[in-house]
């Protein structure tokens, strides 16, 4: 059967350019709380700086041809256009591999990573390690959202994109990783889809966080119940929002840009390992093509609905686990850092597990170097089942 996919190139209309550009002009700010900044949230004087640049030297057009510069495709599945990106290896037989993004994320968090996986010679490697890469803006998120769409469970996004890789694109068995959301899906799909499965790698990894979920905790889940304590307190008040009162927190993103910014700036701040220093790790650009594509495409509603969906029905992972191999990299400044002996409750073939020097939760940005190597290593003993499978 002929595929219903079509090639896609990303041209905002110039109208909706100059409307962002009059809102920023107008934006209203409000009084910076007094005490150290970033303390309370968002902090107001990076925010006037941010938004200046928005309105006055950010190229939109330039992040938009770096997205263009990428084979990109819309297809008609599970009642929605879903967008993806979709670049052919080089090398003698590339591996097919399923990316995930998260929130709040879209697929500009892969730019950097994906040349280093499609073309690693380019980087000093191994052709032989060349992956085929396919990733997909999130159902309801960017490029994947339409008004009145279906909203998408994480459940309902791993079926999804269970079906892009295997009925739509012909890849019998293929890798998946990813990192927040992009976690519980590559995750789900290991659980309920292991034939279609080689492996998965992960950089969060998708655990109960319920505090008394361990008894006599040993020192090391000891930690990590302090840590979890701290982040349910202090780090949790957006997942709440979000997940219990998605309609009206979007009403503020979705007509201030300034708004919204600063919604998404700060979890950049929080999350990545920064030491406080935004742009010592985040250029001004790559943060606002991100913020950007969230606003265009009007999709900040939409894409809070996996969280609404997590708090009111059943946790995504079965019971019984995920009996696939995984590898994971645990990155210093990840939100949570569960210990091997919790994630061996869900995970029951850990191949891999490396603690990383450097990095937080926006991996595939922060250290782009870092993670594909580790996607290299964890799959390249698995090459031989995918071979056997294909």
């Amino acid at each position: 059967m002929a595929s219903a996919a079509k090639p896609f190139q990303l041209n905002v209309a110039q109208a909706a350019l100059d409307d962002l550009v009059e809102r920023l002009a107008r934006t209203r700010f409000p009084e910076q709380i007094p005490g150290l900044p970033w303390a309370f949230g968002a902090d107001v004087p990076y925010l006037e700086e941010l938004v200046n640049y928005w309105q006055t030297s950010f190229d939109w057009r330039a992040q938009e041809a770096r997205l263009n510069a990428f084979a990109q495709f819309k297809v008609p599945l599970h009642g929605i256009e879903l967008h993806y990106l979709h670049v052919k290896g080089n090398g003698p037989k590339p591996y097919p591999l399923l990316l995930s993004h998260g929130w709040p994320g879209s697929v500009f968090e892969f730019l950097e990573i994906i040349p280093r996986l499609t073309d690693p010679a380019r980087f000093g490697g191994d052709p032989a390690d060349a992956f085929t890469v396919v990733a997909p803006s999130l159902p309801g998120y960017g490029l994947s959202f339409a008004p009145g769409q279906e909203r998408f469970s994480v459940e309902m996004i791993a079926d999804c994109f269970a079906d892009l890789m295997t009925e739509e694109l012909g890849y019998g068995r293929f890798g998946a990783q990813g990192g927040d959301w992009g976690a519980s899906i590559t995750s789900r799909l290991g659980a309920v889809h292991p034939d279609k499965l080689i492996g998965i790698h992960l950089n969060l990894l998708a655990v109960r966080r319920d505090p008394k979920m361990l008894t006599n905790p040993t020192p090391d889940e000891q930690k990590f119940l302090g840590e979890l304590e701290h982040w349910i307190k202090e780090e949790t008040g957006y997942q709440w929002i979000q997940g219990t009162r998605p309609q009206t927190l979007a009403f503020g993103l979705s007509d201030s840009p300034a708004g919204l910014a600063a919604w998404i700036v700060e979890k950049f701040r929080a999350w990545s390992d920064c030491g406080g220093d935004l742009e010592s790790v985040f250029t001004k650009d790559e943060l606002l093509a991100n913020i950007s594509l969230y606003w265009f495409t009007g999709a900040i509603s939409s894409s809070f609905w996996p969280y609404y969906a997590r708090l009111h029905g059943p946790w995504p992972i079965p019971d019984t686990g995920v009996s696939v191999p995984m590898g994971y990299a645990e990155f210093p400044r990840e939100i949570l850092r569960p210990p091997r002996s919790v994630a061996g409750k869900v995970y029951t073939d850990i191949r891999r597990w490396t603690a990383m020097p450097k990095g937080g939760h926006f991996a595939a940005m922060e250290q782009p170097d870092a993670l594909a190597r580790e996607i290299v290593e964890f799959f390249r003993p698995l090459r031989p089942r995918y071979a056997e499978a294909s």
